[in-house]
């Protein structure tokens, strides 16, 4: 063929607000070609015309080069025939009824909008809320989809003569850049009282000076409200504490740069990528003996979460006040983060001294994202701002739109269409009014965004989640249970485009068991669709109950009564003389004031009370992370465990605990203690894995579950399996904690149809 072509493309995936216009635009002019691209419902449209082999080109471009922050899933082609038009527009986005558009995430300030913040000769010099094609904003301002300014929270911002030609002209980093803004047209800045008086002066300087001199500060970010406070000043960070009603968990730091950074925590190039990305995530390192950080920054902890600045603002405030600075979520602790401009100012008016925030609405609440590296790669603790919408694409499809309510603490949601899962943003712990009411309507707006109207909804057992009961409310769908480990497993396959069936480990603190009875430390035979319980840890009393969790102490009587190892001479047996007696007495004698349980978490618990970790816990997993950080590296040897089976295969932990009283006794070092317990533990679920692989021939290992966010219990498991030929998938992608519960619930919901 030797006269011209025209083909109509359609690109699928993450490629809206992310410059892909601006992008085919320029393709279009580089190999001479006519035609047209836009945005709709579906994803970008393209028309090109032109000889053969550069329409060709165009195509090859669009599948492989694509732009930095785009995802390109599916590309198709058809043929058309020539128009002969003349030149290469962006034409309007065409709105439709079946919306298949993927929203993309925020984006950290890129190089070159922060070099243009700190220019003074540039127009945008100090303009907080500088972006274009490459950053800012995406997520947390979008109303509706296809992805254009008139359906974000900047719709209301009228672009100016300047703007106006840098998103018209093709040769703009601008082009097409949905938020943008400069100073004549765009949002502004102000620095307020509780009570919404404006305080004078400039509104960084002032906010930076009120930081240096002890004050608690209210910022608004691009996905909510955080509050600040000078990272140095003990004082001030003690004082945030009894705000915030946050007595020990640990506060994220923001650094102004690698630099400050490096000063603060040990982080190597792996540590560097993830921090500088596009993502911005917190990022947990080991942190550096003398770092210049308040003692009650992150309390009995040998790691600091940090972050750099991901908004022009944040990057202003860093270097105004010069030093590291405490940014933690605008929340009572387990909350959801406050966004709204009212709503911030009634939950945080007593909390904090002023307010540094804008005039651009936040319509989507955003926390800050959390990982640790492992090994150099980055582990998932909480997906949300940078991270979520973004969609998993598992390589089988949902035959019906499912819907998936999650678990009741780190909660998620999940909605799944087609080849696409989409779990939310981390919203908080259910057990809050205030999380619950985000949860549902945060459904109903992805529901609205997605355009999916789910006709299956998937379902923890447990009947008293807030997550299984709003579930149940709902009408004209099919209701679907899964099982909370089942889940688990479920969420590390389709993380890792698995269908099993495998052997998954799932130890986490606690999950509603299928036989009645809590589970935690449970060895699975399963694959998408179902699962037998292959195995699991011994079951102990919890005497109390759920405050068993909160007062671990309780497992450590629970524990020593089921080794029947003496508690006289033991430290915790005398720090809780008072109780001791009774405790032990509700242990021995059972009953629903002491239901068993197989949870692994419950046995992290109790060994970290025995050491002296913690008797009493203020959030979940707090004497875990604990134990975790006593473990001494110099130390390989491990507790000898009972491993018996094949049906069912059961780890005996009593072992575990004797070994650690027997050790306490002999006054071991706790950092010993520490490190043959989580070594032992690892044997013992490598041995018990051999077990289950030999009845069933399984070559494969899913591990999940909260409890393998302790990095040495999951190296030291992973390592010893895959000493014994085993293929083990972990978690890349989704937590592995119940914030990836969700997606575990609708792919195991899909495989049943």
């Amino acid at each position: 063929m030797t006269g011209p072509v025209r083909s109509r493309i359609r690109v699928e995936g993450i490629v809206q607000g992310v410059g892909f216009r601006p992008f085919v635009h320029a393709l279009a002019a580089r190999y001479g070609l006519t035609g047209l691209v836009g945005n709709d419902s579906g994803g970008v449209f393209i028309e090109a015309e032109g000889p053969v082999a550069a329409v060709g080109a165009l195509v090859e471009e669009v599948r492989h080069r694509a732009p930095a922050l785009a995802v390109v899933e599916r590309v198709s082609v058809t043929p058309v025939p020539p128009t002969g038009a003349h030149g290469f527009e962006i034409v309007p986005s065409v709105a439709g009824a079946a919306t298949r558009a993927v929203v993309p995430a925020d984006v950290a300030t890129c190089a070159d909008c922060l070099a243009e913040l700190f220019d003074p000769a540039d127009r945008r010099y100090l303009y907080p809320f500088v972006n274009c094609t490459n950053c800012g904003p995406r997520f947390t301002i979008v109303t509706a989809v296809p992805y254009d300014r008139a359906v974000t929270t900047m719709a209301g911002f009228a672009m100016c003569a300047a703007c106006e030609r840098e998103y018209r002209d093709p040769r703009d980093r601008r082009f097409h850049a949905q938020p943008i803004c400069c100073p004549g047209c765009g949002p502004s800045l102000a620095l307020t009282a509780p009570d919404g008086a404006r305080m004078a002066g400039d509104p960084v300087t002032e906010a930076a000076a009120l930081l240096a001199g002890g004050a608690v500060l209210a910022v608004k970010g691009l996905g909510g409200y955080h509050l600040a406070v000078d990272a140095a000043d003990e004082a001030a960070v003690a004082r945030l504490r009894a705000r915030k009603g946050r007595p020990d968990k640990a506060f994220a730091v923001l650094a102004a740069d690698l630099a400050a950074v490096r000063e603060l925590c040990v982080a190597g190039e792996d540590a560097a990528r993830l921090l500088t990305g596009p993502r911005g995530p917190i990022v947990l390192l080991p942190r550096r003996a003398g770092a210049p950080v308040a003692p009650s920054v992150a309390p009995d902890s040998g790691e600091l979460g940090v972050l750099l600045p991901y908004t022009p603002l944040h990057h202003l405030l860093a270097r105004r006040l010069g030093r590291p600075y405490v940014l933690t979520s605008g929340n009572v602790s387990d909350e959801p983060i406050a966004h709204d401009d009212a709503d911030a100012r009634r939950r945080l008016g007593a909390m904090a001294d002023a307010f540094l925030s804008h005039d651009r609405a936040i319509r989507a609440p955003a926390d800050d994202s959390v990982v640790r590296l492992f090994r150099g790669t980055a582990l998932p603790v909480r997906r949300a701002r940078g991270y979520a919408p973004e969609p998993f694409a598992p390589p089988w499809p949902f035959p019906r739109p499912v819907l998936a309510c999650g678990a009741e603490l780190k909660s998620t949601f999940c909605l799944a269409r087609g080849r696409h899962a989409v779990v939310s943003q981390h919203l908080g712990d259910l057990e809050s009014y205030r999380t619950l009411r985000a949860f549902t309507t945060e459904i109903g707006r992805y529901r609205r965004l997605l355009g999916i109207e789910p006709e299956v909804v998937a379902h923890d057992l447990h009947p008293e989640y807030l997550s299984t009961k709003y579930a149940l409310t709902l009408d004209g769908v099919d209701l679907v249970g899964v099982q909370h480990h089942h889940a688990h497993i479920a969420s590390c396959l389709a993380d890792n485009g698995e269908a099993g069936p495998v052997i998954g480990v799932a130890f986490d603190g606690t999950g509603y068991g299928a036989d009645g009875t809590i589970w935690g430390g449970e060895l699975l035979v399963a694959d998408l669709a179902g699962f037998d319980r292959a195995g699991h840890l011994e079951q102990v009393r919890m005497p109390g109950g759920v405050t068993a969790i909160r007062q671990p102490w309780r497992m450590a009587a629970a524990f020593l009564h089921a080794a029947s190892v003496p508690a006289e001479g033991l430290g915790v047996a005398r720090r809780n003389a008072a109780a001791w007696p009774a405790v032990s007495a509700l242990a021995a004698a059972g009953g629903p004031s002491a239901p068993v349980t197989s949870s692994a978490g419950r046995l992290f618990d109790a060994v970290a009370a025995l050491l002296g970790v913690r008797d009493t816990v203020t959030y979940e997993g707090q004497a875990a992370m604990g134990l975790e950080q006593r473990v001494d590296p110099g130390v390989g040897d491990g507790y000898p465990v009972t491993v018996t089976g094949p049906s069912p295969v059961l780890i005996r932990s009593t072992d575990l605990v004797r070994g650690v009283a027997e050790d306490l006794r002999r006054d071991v070092p706790a950092g010993v203690v520490a490190a043959r317990f989580h070594h032992g533990l690892a044997g013992a679920v490598a041995a018990a894995v051999r077990l289950v692989a030999g009845a069933t021939a399984l070559d494969t290992v899913a591990l999940s579950g909260g409890v393998f966010g302790n990095t040495v219990l999951l190296g030291g498991v992973a390592d010893r399996l895959r000493g014994d030929g085993f293929r083990v998938l972990t978690h890349r992608r989704v937590p592995c904690n119940d914030g990836g519960i969700s997606l575990g619930q609708a792919v195991v919901a899909a495989a049943r149809r």
